[in-house]
């Protein structure tokens, strides 16, 4: 199906959110899938992003041999939501999985994409936190090691001797690799738990024994909008007597310099575990004759504050929050390698991206777009504005919700507190002149006209996610 280009900027901007159908002949070799899903890890936890500290070797080669995605994003900034987003292509608005507890139909599931490449004659494996309600879909896939909830990091091998779960996940990755019937092309879903804390555990980052002494000589700087004078500038009642989730979790990983080093360390030393596991992947791909065939994607669920804005964890709309890291390394392709595109991508992306590699269609009700587009052409019309959203509204925890649009690298958000209507809280940069998202606009005649010039476009794409 051709796409033309409209000069029309309304038409434009509605098929940012469009749903697209493809129809591709299955090629005469269909190339093996494996993807790979980090757990909370930021955008900017990468060499290759930048980040001069931190060790990913592996991962820095995986990008500079494939294509690199600078300004990737999550539709929605925790957890369950996201996997339901990146597995369905749909936003959750769309999907309605707005819980830990909610899952898919049958129906729902089997259009996801692991089903579909399932249904077209692929051998599937899902490895690692699922994430997606506590009903596992263990006959849905021809391998199954996956978990409920949140899995622990303190796991054990076949044999029962103790092993770090990162490390016994890139057990089970080979394991599947090793059985290969019929030569069937395979999709393989590996979802760590790395680098996410061991919520309320002591320590919250374990880390493998042989990484202690990684980032150890090291003096991290905190950031600029870790002071405190950034968490003040949020009303009373989303910080809720420093009650707010994300406080409580500050409070006990980032609120003096000790921990914040000893934490931000630790989380390092988790991506490193992970970054250790794609280098055994794709030496395991090579020594088994695969390589040639078989198509990396490497992301994460959503990203994580190191204490910025005195914050933990995620949830909320910042770059921080929201922007995650996306590689795809194509073997078949070698025009596509060492190449990078700024423009928006987001993780409801992911699902057409893999069934159209496949060359299989993609379902109507998706609401992204196969991201073979910008890789064979970086000059393609693509969206230049986005929804996000986080609905989420737990029982047991404090964490205000929030929806924003992000257009130009013009950003607005939107906090809100189901609890009591009344509570409202804006935001507005310019991430231009603003990158680090520290002058709030929201109240300065500057901001006020950024906002009325935003408005328009968040109502109308929050209106096309549904």
């Amino acid at each position: 199906m051709k796409r033309f280009i409209f000069l029309l900027p309304v038409v434009v901007a509605a098929l940012a959110l469009r749903p697209v159908a493809l129809h591709q002949s299955q090629p005469a070799t269909a190339p093996n899938i494996i993807f790979l899903l980090a757990d909370d890890q930021r955008w900017d936890a990468l060499g290759v992003a930048g980040n001069r500290l931190i060790k990913t070797p592996n991962l820095d080669r995986l990008s500079r041999d494939g294509f690199y995605f600078r300004r990737s994003y999550v539709t929605t900034p925790i957890c369950a939501i996201s996997r339901a987003s990146i597995l369905s292509g749909q936003y959750a608005r769309r999907h309605r999985i707005v819980d830990f507890a909610g899952t898919f139909s049958d129906s729902a599931m089997a259009q996801t994409y692991p089903m579909l490449l399932r249904k077209a004659g692929y051998r599937t494996g899902f490895i690692g936190k699922y994430g997606v309600g506590n009903q596992m879909p263990t006959a849905q896939f021809d391998y199954w090691r996956g978990f409920p909830g949140q899995g622990n990091y303190a796991a054990r091998d076949a044999s029962g001797k103790p092993i770090h779960l990162t490390d016994l996940m890139g057990l089970q990755m080979d394991e599947f690799l090793q059985d290969n019937p019929n030569g069937k092309p395979f999709c393989l879903s590996v979802s760590f738990k790395a680098p996410h804390a061991q919520d309320a555990a002591n320590p919250e980052f374990p880390y493998a024994e042989r990484f202690t002494n990684l980032y150890a000589d090291q003096t991290l700087k905190r950031p600029t909008a870790a002071q405190e004078q950034y968490y003040r500038q949020f009303p009373d009642w989303f910080r809720n007597n420093d009650q707010n989730e994300s406080r409580i979790r500050w409070s006990r990983r980032f609120a003096t310099d000790s921990m914040f080093q000893q934490t931000t360390k630790s989380y390092f030393r988790l991506i490193t575990g992970v970054d250790e596991v794609v280098g055994n992947l794709r030496k395991a791909l090579q020594d088994r004759g695969l390589a040639d065939n078989t198509v990396i994607v490497y992301t994460s669920d959503n990203g994580f504050y190191e204490g910025e804005y005195g914050f933990a964890d995620k949830w909320y709309g910042h770059e921080l929050s929201i922007r995650v890291p996306l590689i795809i390394y194509d073997p078949r392709q070698p025009n596509r390698q060492g190449r990078t595109t700024d423009q928006y991508t987001l993780n409801i992306d992911l699902a057409p991206t893999m069934l159209t590699l496949a060359g299989l269609p993609v379902p109507t009700r998706m609401q992204g777009r196969s991201l073979t587009e910008l890789m064979d052409n970086r000059k393609a019309p693509w969206r230049t504005e986005f929804y996000f959203e986080h609905p989420v509204n737990l029982p047991t925890v404090f964490i205000p919700q929030s929806e924003g649009v992000l257009r130009a690298d013009q950003k607005y958000v939107h906090y809100y507190n189901m609890r009591n209507p009344a509570d409202t809280y804006e935001e507005v940069y310019n991430l231009k002149t603003d990158p680090h998202e520290l002058n709030n606009l929201a109240t300065k005649p500057q901001g006020k006209d950024l906002k009325a010039s935003l408005l328009p476009a968040f109502e109308r794409l929050k209106e096309a996610a549904r």
